[in-house]
């Protein structure tokens, strides 16, 4: 199972996708591709603030068909994350690093169900314990 973090869902929804992410998308198996709802949360936050406009319409709707292309493929923040989400962030404090809070929760979300995380921003996860994915670098 591979979670898609932010940027890559982000991606999608540009008019012009970068052909290494749409290669390294095409490769995996279409159900082996999930998201999160920390990742649905952070694009209507980002959508929300737009002012309202013809461009904030067009991405409005083509937020919805993105997002609709994961039904019952988008991971909660339940309890095994919530369990999980402590011990990344304390560790990344520990180490001299602080995880934002999103990025800890879906790091957890990821290690909840034993997932790799493809991000652009690997540097964020760097010792959350979850196996990273650059799809611009693949």
């Amino acid at each position: 199972m591979i979670v898609l973090d932010t940027n890559v869902v982000s991606e999608l929804m540009r008019p012009s996708q970068d052909p290494a992410v749409v290669t390294w998308l095409g490769q995996q198996t279409r159900g082996s591709l999930v998201t999160t709802a920390i990742t649905v949360a952070e694009i209507r936050f980002g959508l929300a603030r737009l002012p309202d406009g013809r461009r904030a319409t067009e991405l409005r709707q083509l937020a919805d068909e993105v997002l609709g292309a994961f039904p019952g493929q988008v991971l909660p923040f339940d309890t095994a994350a919530a369990a999980l989400y402590g011990d990344i962030a304390a560790a990344r404090e520990r180490g001299g690093r602080p995880v934002d809070a999103l990025d800890a929760q879906i790091a957890a979300i990821c290690r909840a169900h034993s997932a790799s995380l493809a991000t652009r921003n690997t540097r964020d996860f760097v010792g959350t314990g979850v196996e990273l994915l650059d799809p611009w670098r693949a």
